[in-house]
């Protein structure tokens, strides 16, 4: 028996969950990789001794991973070593004002009390909310394929969906909480990784904040992209070939059947395509005009996640004041935000995160160095240069410096800028988008865009421009979602591996 051939375009985190998922089930399965090596924008590098995740950096959601890894009778530590960060991470609200966040929820309740009196049940009462809402939404809710909404026409589902808060703004159910403004900046923080302003965000996501302060903030040690190097060797273990510096130029379609993937330098024959490269780039340039099934009006009336402006450092000396996770809220949100969601513009004031991964972790820097991430918030589609960059990275470093009452310009021995032209140029992103899809309410479920084609009967989109949304764990669950809806429109070809 012929077995049903799958090409998967990208190898980023839904995309390995994708051809892994299917590779299981008995499917032929070829990933095409643009790059030199797996992960997307989860990749890797090394300069100078020094270890760089190039994207993502929180582990929130260990269920998440854990559950993935079980699927195929595995577990995480099988593939990297986790450890909890306590603290959690720490904000920085401005000079000698530093706030540790502490894993342990008795701390955190002494935390919020020193804030404002009563807070600490108020939390209690929010996280009962919070993780209600965990359990439906990532229990039911993100694994639904969005093609239907005869999928949450079930009574028990309806229900539930009405006491998760979809459509009351995550800016008011926050208040409804706490007066602080500190308390308020604290807890609207996690939605911030979805991609909008908190007013226009479904309080469904209060969802994230109890995946922040109940789950907890993890790292595996040797970086992010240890889990990219797990889930590629457990693809590998289940039959799924790599091939890498496969640009894809053009899908063939025959029909409204796609036939063929053709990349710069060779030619791959296919009964399905997965897409986990950027949805637009697939949409618009790579298949025929006839088969695109949104218009380019469609796609410029689309809410984006925001860029980023991002900073790789190797520091030639051990750094005061930083944990591994630093958020710099020195500055007022407003104006950023507008500068991001409303009036795209580069920021006047902008609010930044640090990461300093050799914190917890010596085998990312030399000894007695400091690995040093900076994540600039940005609106996409802005037009980057090495002058905006170096303006940028010159005003991070003077209120850094101020801030950590350190010199660290100096001692700066390796430097790498990466923003929207990187973001095109590695990963087609469209407009530069650092994280996908804004989850608006008008962007969530059935209202994002579909993750089959509706044009091309054996063509999959798989992301974060598709459903759950933006982030490691959603683009896990998008993979293994799919893949799901393929079994079942294309039965699977032998028994499933054991």
């Amino acid at each position: 028996m012929n077995e049903t051939r799958v090409i998967v375009i990208g190898s980023g985190f839904s995309g390995l969950a994708a051809a892994t998922s299917l590779a299981d089930q008995g499917y032929e399965v070829t990933v095409l990789e643009k790059n030199s090596g797996p992960g997307g924008r989860a990749r890797s590098f090394s300069a100078k001794g020094f270890t760089y995740d190039m994207g993502p950096s929180w582990y929130w959601m260990p269920d998440v991973f854990e559950s993935y890894f079980n699927k195929f009778g595995k577990s995480t530590a099988d593939y990297y070593n986790l450890k909890r960060l306590d603290p959690s991470y720490t904000v920085v609200f401005g000079e000698g004002d530093f706030v540790d966040i502490p894993a342990k929820l008795p701390e955190l309740h002494t935390l919020f009390e020193s804030m404002e009196k009563g807070s600490s049940v108020q939390l209690d009462k929010f996280l009962e909310q919070a993780a209600y809402k965990y359990k439906v939404g990532i229990n039911q809710l993100v694994y639904k394929p969005g093609r239907s909404l005869t999928e949450f026409m079930s009574p028990a589902l309806l229900l539930d969906v009405l006491r998760m808060d979809v459509f009351q703004s995550f800016h008011k159910h926050i208040r409804r909480f706490f007066t602080h403004e500190k308390l308020i900046k604290l807890m609207e923080f996690p939605i911030l990784f979805l991609g909008a302003l908190p007013q226009n965000t479904p309080a469904l996501y209060s969802l994230m904040n109890y995946a922040d302060i109940s789950l907890g903030t993890w790292y595996p040690m040797g970086g992010m992209h240890k889990i990219v190097e797990g889930m590629v060797k457990l693809a590998t273990e289940k039959g799924v070939k790599f091939r890498y510096n496969q640009n894809v130029q053009e899908l063939a379609v025959v029909n409204g059947t796609l036939t063929t993937v053709h990349t710069s330098t060779d030619t791959f024959e296919a009964d399905i395509v997965v897409a986990s490269a950027d949805y637009h780039h697939v949409e618009k340039h790579l298949l025929p005009k006839a088969y695109q099934s949104y218009s380019d009006s469609y796609w410029e009336s689309r809410v984006m996640a925001p860029s980023s402006l991002l900073f790789y450092l190797g520091v030639n000396k051990r750094l005061d004041n930083l944990q591994h996770h630093n958020l710099f809220f020195d500055e007022d949100f407003g104006p950023h935000a507008e500068e991001i969601y409303t009036h795209a513009k580069w920021p006047g004031k902008p609010l930044f995160y640090v990461s300093c991964p050799s914190v917890t972790d010596p085998s990312v820097a030399p000894k007695g160095s400091e690995n040093v991430f900076i994540l600039i918030p940005v609106a996409p589609g802005l037009q980057d240069s090495e002058e905006v960059r170096e303006k940028y990275f010159n005003l991070v470093m003077n209120r850094l410096e101020r801030l950590t009452k350190q010199d660290i310009r100096s001692a700066i021995v390796y430097k790498r800028s990466y923003a929207h032209n990187d973001f095109i140029s590695d990963y087609n992103a469209f407009k530069g988008n650092a994280y996908g899809l804004a989850n608006t309410l008008m962007q969530t479920a059935i209202l994002k865009p579909s993750l089959k084609s509706k044009k091309v009967k054996n063509l999959y989109y798989t992301g974060q421009l598709t459903v759950p949304g933006p982030g490691v764990p959603p683009s896990i669950i998008s993979g293994q979602v799919v893949a799901a809806e393929i079994m079942k429109e294309f039965a699977p070809p032998v028994t499933a591996n054991v």
